[in-house]
C-alpha cells in the first residue's frame, strides 16, 4: 500500500520558518523524482519545488527561490522541505508528490501551512 504522509505544517508569523516532511512507503522511493506542491483557498495546485531521483537536481517556483530548499534522504524514504523568510502568501496546504519511474503518481493528504501575524 502506497503512503506519503505529510506532517510539519503549523502557525507561523511572517519572516518565520518551518520544516516539512513526507514519510514515504509501498514504492520504490529511491528511484522517484519528488515534489512539494501547495494550494491557496481559490487557486490552482502550483509546484514549489522539486527534486531528482538522486538529488542531484533541484528546481523551485520563482517566488520560492532563495527562501525554500528541498531535500531528501533516500535511506529513510522521506521528503523535506525547508521553509525560510515565510510571508503571508506562502498560505496554502502543502502536498508531498511522487513521481515513480513507471510513471506512476501519488500524493500526500497535506499539511496546512499558515502565515499569519
Amino acid at each position: 500500500q502506497v503512503q506519503l504522509v505529510d506532517t510539519g505544517g503549523g502557525l507561523v508569523q511572517p519572516g518565520g520558518s518551518l520544516r516539512l516532511s513526507c514519510a514515504a512507503s509501498g514504492f520504490t522511493f529511491s528511484t522517484s523524482v519528488m515534489s512539494w506542491f501547495r494550494q491557496a483557498p481559490g487557486k490552482e495546485r502550483e509546484l514549489v519545488a522539486r527534486i531528482s531521483s538522486i538529488g542531484g537536481t533541484t528546481t523551485y517556483a520563482d517566488s520560492m527561490k532563495g527562501r525554500f530548499t528541498i531535500s531528501r534522504d533516500n535511506a529513510k524514504n522521506s521528503l523535506y522541505l525547508q521553509m525560510n523568510s515565510l510571508k503571508p502568501e506562502d498560505t496554502a496546504v502543502y502536498f508531498c508528490h511522487a513521481m515513480t519511474a513507471f510513471g506512476q503518481e501519488y500524493w500526500g493528504q497535506g499539511t496546512q501551512v499558515t502565515v499569519s501575524s
